[in-house]
């Protein structure tokens, strides 16, 4: 997710109807939490479909997931418009959009890939046509700005979404890892980071919960706040992460899920990594100190410090299906494969 201009971005476009566009696709409700469509799993041989529903990219990074991709022996197929431009976005919102919709309407293509995050993904959800979504389920998977993609098609879809690397991520023999147990081996793991990574860890509530686990970018999450965009949130485990946010902000940003009824309806809270978060300047209140003054009356197990977020090595979480966490390990177990 670009740093620079990011929350400027939000704040200015990511509350705004999209006026000016006629979606190509008429709205329709959300789909009932209990109807979970888990999509094929990957095989080596497969096409993976590369697109740029948000930040602009450049043909050097194509070619570099290109390989990254061959590599791990999948083919690749690139949206038509992947390498198009239109301001600060890939693109205009109806190209980007057919990008999506298309690789989803491609039986070549088995799984899909955003190649950045950036801001984007918000402008293009009423163009995105999820009957044909549900009707060709297939793995989905980015993170940052893609988390209004993957939370938009899991509400309205019922389609397991996958938040984990983008193209551009490092897909190193970590993040390699958890993509392979959970896209190709369809296995239900347990997520640990204690022994693998020197990241800080503090509980905020001891305890385990079990729920549908979904979440993503903060900051994302609260643009789309107000939309029919957004899953159920009742008896889910929140799962969040952020970037270059002043702990003021995330204070604001948790004080809007508070007062939008999300957070009183969790079962359990995870915070991955507020990544170069900092408390400015001014005099402030700590991100633990924050976070414990609006999770810990919640009463629900709770934690901060998971692998997930910007950061090089991070786990494949999916979106839709039941886990169970321990806010004493730090551990996240997925209950039930994710693919099939």
């Amino acid at each position: 997710m670009m740093n620079i201009n990011r929350r400027k971005f939000i704040t200015t476009f990511g509350l705004a109807t999209i006026s000016t566009q006629i979606p190509l696709i008429a709205a329709q409700a959300n789909i009932s939490p209990n109807v979970i469509i888990k999509p094929p799993r990957l095989k080596i041989g497969d096409t993976v479909g590369l697109i740029s529903p948000a930040g602009i990219i450049d043909s050097a990074d194509v070619e570099e997931a290109r390989k990254i991709f061959t590599s791990l022996g999948l083919k690749v197929k690139t949206g038509r418009h992947i390498l198009d431009r239109y301001g600060y976005l890939a693109g205009q919102d109806r190209n980007r959009a057919r990008d999506v919709n298309a690789m989803f309407a491609d039986n070549s293509v088995k799984a899909i890939i955003a190649m950045r995050g950036g801001w984007g993904g918000n402008r293009i959800l009423p163009l995105l046509n999820y009957n044909s979504i549900r009707a060709n389920p297939k793995i989905i998977m980015g993170y940052s700005d893609i988390t209004s993609l993957l939370l938009a098609i899991t509400a309205r879809s019922g389609l397991v979404t996958f938040h984990g690397p983008v193209a551009t991520s490092t897909w190193n023999n970590f993040t390699w890892k958890y993509v392979k147990s959970i896209l190709f081996d369809a296995e239900a793991v347990t997520m640990n980071n204690t022994l693998v990574a020197k990241l800080q860890r503090e509980i905020i509530t001891p305890g385990k919960a079990r729920g549908r686990f979904i979440g993503g970018n903060l900051s994302v999450i609260n643009s789309m706040l107000g939309s029919s965009y957004l899953p159920t949130w009742k008896n889910s485990i929140l799962f969040i992460e952020d970037i270059g946010e002043d702990v003021y902000r995330v204070d604001r940003m948790l004080v809007q899920l508070k007062n939008a009824g999300i957070l009183n309806q969790l079962s359990g809270f995870v915070f991955g990594q507020c990544t170069r978060c900092s408390m400015g300047d001014e005099p402030s209140l700590t991100l633990m100190q924050v976070l414990q003054e609006h999770i810990r009356p919640l009463k629900i197990p709770a934690w901060y410090g998971s692998m997930i977020g910007h950061i090089r090595d991070k786990f494949t979480l999916p979106i839709g299906v039941k886990v169970e966490i321990d806010a004493n390990s730090g551990t996240i177990k997925m209950l039930e494969a994710a693919v099939r």
